[in-house]
């Protein structure tokens, strides 16, 4: 088998096979219809597939290249697969917002989604640019298909995080699950340079800790979410203070009280941004509620994209909004707006967020705080579990 080696990991990756990769997260694939869904802002481009020739459109044109291309290559063929048609949605502006129901084929023919796709095929692949896990996960279930969503796909995740074995990812990633499961609350300790620790505590209840590992066997409605990796909770409180990296740099401190952020405030940057952040709270309070706190399970290089990069041993996340898709009740029907209704992770991890640390990560269960994360490394206790 060839295998590419990254300096980042130190780790021997096989070269990507789509045929591995399909075959092994869908099984069984014999005489399933196989369709696959990109985003574009002007769905013109649809036409000839003339998005192929705008240097912008790097998720879908990598998405033609190694998925289209892949499947018409002779994957189809070696799985037993039916369809490989392409079909494309408006993109929708933000992480995990509804999709909408028109949809056009490569000959630029209106279509709809929920009578053209959802309701034809068996599994369906979401390379976009903001991730649709949420909304499609909840149409897998009412039309019965699986899928995998794939946003933000590039050339690092494609030769690292997609080509690895998903039987190996899901093993490790029960492992850490079953180490962290029925956990009471996990702490998380912050150093700003130059500012005060911080600290939030995520309240769990002794809930089940879920998993994404990437295997969507069988035949029951699923969807994953690849690259996979990842051990979750949704929260069912929170309390005291974290750090968040805005787009333009600016750093803020924020606030968290019921399991809500209330507020923002400058640590350095734009002022503007942190009043920006406050008002979107204030007007509506939903868009402040954490509804997931994840950890990543794999050794994977830094890809650039969250959805690998919040799967890398040693770095955790939160993410605030609908929680929905992770068998939470936050739904975009109780957001003041609904383009406020997404899900969005903020990643912690030494790559995105240099100018903070996270001092250390804790959990407390069965009546003991056990060392989960110290530096964006992994403590004893999580390596041990994986060795197990």
């Amino acid at each position: 088998m060839t295998t590419v080696q990254t300096a980042a990991t130190g780790r021997k990756f096989p070269k990507f096979d789509l045929a591995r990769l399909l075959g092994t997260v869908f099984e069984p694939t014999f005489g399933r219809r196989v369709c696959i869904l990109i985003d574009l802002p002007d769905l013109a481009e649809a036409k000839g597939m003339a998005f192929l020739n705008n240097p912008e459109r790097k998720v879908q044109r990598k998405a033609h290249e190694a998925f289209y291309q892949g499947l018409h290559g002779g994957v189809m063929e070696e799985l037993a697969l039916k369809g490989g048609e392409i079909f494309a949605y408006e993109k929708t502006g933000g992480s995990n917002l509804d999709l909408p129901d028109r949809c056009v084929d490569m000959e630029g023919n209106e279509l709809s989604l929920e009578k053209d796709v959802y309701s034809k095929y068996d599994l369906v692949l979401c390379i976009s640019t903001f991730s649709a896990t949420a909304p499609l996960t909840a149409f897998a279930k009412q039309y019965g298909f699986r899928g995998a969503t794939l946003h933000g796909l590039n050339d690092v995740i494609l030769s690292t995080g997609l080509a690895v074995d998903y039987n190996d990812v899901s093993r490790d990633a029960e492992k850490l699950r079953a180490s962290m499961t029925k956990a009471d609350w996990v702490e998380i300790d912050f150093t700003v340079e130059g500012h005060e620790e911080m600290t939030v505590r995520l309240e769990l209840n002794r809930q089940e800790a879920q998993k994404s590992h990437g295997l969507c066997q069988g035949d029951a409605p699923d969807v994953a979410n690849l690259p996979a990796g990842e051990v979750y909770f949704v929260p069912t409180g929170a309390e005291g203070q974290f750090p968040l990296k805005y787009e333009d740099g600016t750093l803020g401190r924020l606030t968290v009280t019921g399991g809500r952020i209330i507020k923002a405030e400058l640590i350095e940057g734009k002022q503007e941004t942190i009043d920006e952040h406050n008002r979107k709270l204030q007007d509506d309070p939903m868009t402040g509620v954490l509804g997931e706190l994840g950890f990543g399970t794999q050794v994977l290089p830094v890809s650039g994209a969250d959805i690998q990069d919040e799967k890398v041993l040693g770095t955790c996340h939160l993410a605030t909004g609908r929680d929905d898709h992770l068998g939470g009740h936050i739904t975009p029907d109780q957001f003041k707006r609904r383009q406020n209704a997404t899900h969005d992770d903020i990643l912690f991890a030494p790559h995105k967020t240099p100018n903070f640390d996270i001092k250390q990560a804790r959990m407390h269960r069965d009546g003991k705080t056990t060392v989960l994360i110290e530096h964006f490394q992994p403590a004893e206790y999580l390596r041990k579990a994986l060795e197990s």
